[in-house]
């Protein structure tokens, strides 16, 4: 198939783009760098160097690249994400206004399906894991709200356009793996090891991961699947009080402080209080038997 990536330069970008070029698609990786174009070129991908924010641009892009297929991984997130705060502004003007210009061109273009990320993080599920039919924190602190709300609507505009292009909505775990926040070399691996992620109070908020090559490949597998959506989640969420000890001592970190809740609290606000102790994990177990999807066990569980 012709497909076409925005996002194509970043971490989950990258080595999509990859998976696609080995399976033996026409892909055009969208970017605006000249380093992201290199490395696109690199992989086999043809480049188009647009702005989401450029209506005409876009649409002529899709155009040129005859795409059947496009997958929307359009992010501005920041290299660390005690900075995301700051960020948000612009990742969400980038996701709502720039993804509502590629949305409109696919549709205008005549692209038959559309495969956009989404989140399998923000999700509030009434006991246990949350599966596709759990909707999203809306409710939750305030910053996680206005994440799930960004979210929210990113979904609604695949669902309820008009016309016959199908809709495929990935709601992906944390990304880990090279080039993410949760690697040795990321931004979290350096806070762990400068004892700045506690575990709060029990730790049982639940997160689920998934490594960035998982994540991919299940992209690549969504080219076919039935139209929907698929939580693309590794199989094993775990609480805080679980995960993040493996961590610390896969990153060559000291075991992680503890805090109460209201410590955390007074020092970091109610959006570290709701990660570490509220958060909703996910099932994959559409998502394994939908796209054959079989991510890899974390790799600080291996360690």
């Amino acid at each position: 198939m012709n497909v076409f990536v925005a996002g194509a330069s970043g971490a989950i970008g990258l080595p999509l783009v990859a998976a696609l070029v080995r399976q033996g698609h026409g892909v055009t990786g969208m970017t605006r760098s000249e380093l992201g174009a290199k490395n696109l070129l690199a992989l086999g991908a043809k480049v188009a160097r647009v702005s989401a924010f450029d209506a005409p641009a876009l649409e002529q892009a899709l155009r040129e690249a005859e795409a059947e297929v496009v997958i929307d991984e359009l992010t501005a997130l920041p290299r660390d994400p005690a900075e995301y705060g700051a960020a948000f502004p612009g990742d969400r003007q980038l996701r709502l206004e720039g993804g509502g210009n590629l949305h409109r061109a696919a549709q205008a273009c005549g692209v038959r399906r559309y495969i956009q990320q989404a989140s399998g993080f923000f999700l509030r599920a009434e006991a246990g894991l949350a599966d596709e039919s759990a909707p999203l924190a809306v409710d939750a602190s305030p910053g996680i709200a206005a994440g799930a709300q960004m979210y929210a609507e990113i979904e609604s505009r695949l669902r309820n356009h008009s016309g016959k292009m199908e809709g495929v909505l990935l709601r992906y775990g944390f990304f880990y793996g090279p080039n993410t926040w949760y690697h040795p070399d990321g931004a979290t691996g350096a806070s762990v090891r400068r004892g700045e992620f506690p575990i709060i109070g029990q730790g049982q908020g639940v997160w689920s991961f998934v490594h960035v090559d998982d994540a991919a490949l299940a992209s690549v597998a969504a080219l076919t699947a039935d139209p929907g959506t698929y939580n693309v989640v590794d199989d094993h969420p775990a609480p805080v009080s679980a995960w993040l000890p493996e961590f610390a001592r896969w990153v060559g970190a000291p075991p992680p402080p503890h805090c109460t809740e209201q410590e955390a609290l007074d020092a970091a606000g109610p959006d570290a209080l709701y990660f570490g102790t509220r958060l909703c994990g996910a099932t994959n177990a559409k998502a394994r038997q939908a796209l054959d999807f079989r991510p890899r066990r974390p790799e600080w569980l291996q360690a």
